[in-house]
This record gives structure tokens, C-alpha cells and sequence, in this order.
């Protein structure tokens, strides 16, 4: 049964780390992508990070690069966002996402950065960031 479930949220200081994790199960086929989300009160969702199942493709949005990371162990089917240097801006409801990948190019599949084309939704995790 396919299923997107989040877990990890929390309330940090600024500079704290987190990891989220989403039980994906149902959504690790290779043509697929899992992506994270996330949405501030008062804003329209966001592209996070994703990554192509069978390609592993990453992607970040600049504002995380380099302090966020993504991973997936298919295995298990999990995924997770690993957060470190969490800012006060990073406060926001984080969402697991899955769907089909936007295209295959050679061995390589890549994924959709835009929340419109992600069909597939969890419910959210709560991350605050705040001292």
C-alpha cells in the first residue's frame, strides 16, 4: 500500500541540526522521485530537495545548499533530509512528496522542482527554528 509519512519535526535553536525522515513505501520504483517540500505560514509551498530513485539525482534549492541533504535508502524505502545550520527562515511545515520523474536522459533521471507536477503528498512535520 503506498503511503508518504513524515517523522523527525521539531522545535531546535538556530544552528541546530534535525533529520526528517518519510516512510516512501509504495514509491521506490526507479522512475520515480521523492522530493521534500516545505510551507511558512502565510507562503506557498517550496521545493526543498528531491532525488531520482534510480539515479539518485539531487536536487536543492540554493537556500539550503550546503546545509541540507537529501538521501534515500531503497531498501528500506526511507528517505531522509538531513538539516544542519538551521536559520529562524527554515521554520515551516515540511512535506514528503513522490511522483514520476519529469525525464530520463541516458542512465540519468530527473525530477520535477516544481510542487504543481508532485501528485503525491504526506501529511507534514512540523521544524521550528527558534531561541
Amino acid at each position: 500500500q503506498e503511503q508518504l509519512r513524515e517523522s523527525g519535526g521539531g522545535s531546535v535553536q538556530p544552528g541546530g541540526s534535525l533529520r526528517l525522515s518519510c516512510a516512501a513505501s509504495g514509491y521506490t520504483d526507479r522512475q520515480n522521485c521523492i522530493g521534500w517540500f516545505r510551507q511558512a505560514p502565510g507562503k506557498e509551498r517550496e521545493g526543498v530537495a528531491s532525488i531520482s530513485v534510480g539515479s539518485s539525482n539531487l536536487y536543492y534549492a540554493d537556500f539550503v545548499k550546503e546545509r541540507f541533504s537529501i538521501s534515500l535508502d531503497d531498501a528500506e524505502n526511507m528517505v531522509y533530509l538531513q538539516m544542519d545550520n538551521l536559520k529562524p527562515e527554515d521554520t515551516a511545515m515540511y512535506f514528503c512528496a513522490a511522483g514520476p520523474a519529469a525525464f530520463q536522459f541516458a542512465e540519468n533521471w530527473y525530477c520535477f522542482t516544481e510542487t504543481k507536477d508532485w501528485p503525491y503528498w504526506g501529511q507534514g512535520t512540523q521544524v521550528t527554528v527558534s531561541s
